[in-house]
């Protein structure tokens, strides 16, 4: 049988936040997948190791999670006041689909790290220490994030003290900021924060009933429900959920109806082509848990609890962007997520997830029409390169 070689493509594998993904430098990706289409998407598909009918990504670079089958791919920018562009891919398991609708808020921290170590930010602009502030425009959604990266004798700092829930070990603190977090108008569902003009809606959904729904476009689209009129407290861990499939099949059947309700599809059918977005949680007051680290979290550590599903799965911790809706809905008065958490306005909420907890600060206020505007979100994640060189894909691969 005639064999075909394989190619190798420069690539980093880093952890950012929470998550792990491959990444590529655009101009060093093979021509035809320099730009948007299939060739593109079966590459990255055949990286990570996609479609798996055994779900493992054993002939890839994936773990067989939504928060490790994730690839991202680098440029100069072009727009004005930013450094690079940054272009996430959501890379299915078990389907040969590559989903480009949404961010990763966890990879976002290892965008300005990975920028400055592959000379795509300017030398002159990296101080020999202190901090190297990173404008990127996330090309997915259209938005800004700015990455406040620290360096350490001209080289970005990777080690450090700052430690992450559901991350094992301490690494360098990177702060980010989510500017303008929230949809404007000019985008998919609708385009508003609040596409539905309601902090709470009656979100009906087929076989489950009516349910309370908080329906957000900030960050990543995302659907809140109350943990209680699910049948859960909150408190869950991924074994609770994931080993369910009846469980399973009710958060999708919510997350499809609520994106046709936010009206980022027409017809729930569609839902399975948009898998990464919108996402889908649920929320309940503090009470005592034990993480999944064995950490005992107490009711008085958190200002409420949320869980929340990513690629049909409940996600280990949190997903950054998710964050980011969390933060922008607690400080909106009236929200579930802002109820949830006692209700009042407020700048920044403290939230328990299964590995732990995280911190996560917006600033809203209410604009000259009445309506909420959120100008920014922040949080603060860690970033680390894992390997660096090559991956290596048949020839004949895309």
């Amino acid at each position: 049988m005639a064999s075909v070689p394989q190619i190798k493509i420069p690539a980093v594998y880093m952890r950012g936040g929470t998550s792990k993904g491959v990444f590529f430098r655009l101009q060093d990706l093979p021509e035809p997948a320099q730009q948007p289409g299939p060739a593109r998407d079966a590459l990255l598909l055949r990286v990570i190791g996609s479609p798996d009918p055994y779900a493992k990504q054993i002939d890839g670079m994936g773990a067989a999670t939504s928060s490790t089958s994730k690839t991202v791919i680098l440029s100069r920018s072009a727009r004005p006041d930013h450094d690079v562009d940054y272009l996430f891919g959501q890379v299915s398991i078990d389907s040969a689909f590559v989903d480009w609708s949404g961010n990763c808020g966890n990879l976002s921290a290892a965008v300005g790290p990975f920028a400055i170590a592959q000379g795509l930010i300017e030398r002159a602009r990296v101080p020999q220490n202190g901090i190297c502030t990173v404008r990127i425009w996330q090309a997915n959604i259209g938005k800004t994030i700015v990455a406040h990266v620290p360096i350490v004798e001209g080289e970005v700092q990777e080690t450090g003290d700052f430690e992450l829930d559901g991350v094992t070990f301490p690494a360098a603190e990177v702060p980010l900021e989510f500017i303008d977090p929230a949809d404007e108008g000019d985008g998919e569902g609708g385009g508003a924060m609040f596409p539905t003009g309601k902090l709470i809606d009656d979100l009906e959904v087929a076989g489950v009933g009516t349910l309370k729904a908080t329906l957000i476009n900030a960050g990543i689209p995302t659907i809140f429900v109350n943990a209680a009129d699910i049948g859960y407290t909150g408190i869950e861990l991924q074994d609770a959920i994931n080993g369910d499939a009846k469980a399973l099949a009710m958060f999708e059947t919510i997350r499809a109806h609520g994106a046709v309700k936010m009206g980022l599809i027409k017809d729930i059918a569609e839902a399975a082509k948009r898998q990464h977005t919108p996402k889908v949680a649920f929320v309940a007051p503090p009470k005592d848990y034990t993480a999944s680290s064995g950490k005992s979290v107490r009711a008085g550590d958190v200002d409420l609890l949320v869980r929340a599903l990513s690629m049909g799965k409940l996600h280990h911790a949190m997903m950054g962007t998710a964050a980011v809706a969390i933060g922008t809905a607690a400080a909106i008065p009236g929200t579930l997520v802002n109820l949830a958490a006692g209700g009042g306005e407020r700048q920044a909420v403290r939230f328990g997830h299964p590995s732990g907890t995280l911190r996560v600060g917006a600033e809203a206020r209410k604009a000259d029409d009445g309506e909420w505007v959120v100008t920014k979100a922040l949080m603060s994640r860690s970033a680390r390169v894992l390997m660096e060189g090559w991956v290596r894909v048949p020839g004949d691969s895309f």
